[in-house]
């Protein structure tokens, strides 16, 4: 997740660091802390390039990119 985020175009220059908060083998299910540093709010930031769809499709872009 790190170097998905940290190379990202959109969000390289916001991100500061990944966790795992939690990782089940038996469901694989991981769930994870992402860590931004936003500047002082602008109009649609927060709503836009930081909106939860925009943070995941990122990462779905990246994984759909290695196959």
């Amino acid at each position: 997740l790190t170097e998905v985020y940290s190379s990202s175009p959109a969000l390289g220059r916001y991100f500061r660091s990944a966790q795992v908060i939690s990782f089940s083998n038996e469901s694989s299910i991981v769930i994870y802390q992402l860590l931004f540093s936003v500047p002082p709010s602008t109009e649609g930031f927060m709503e836009h390039t930081m909106n939860p769809d925009f943070i995941r499709n990122i990462l779905r872009q990246n994984i759909y990119d290695e196959d």
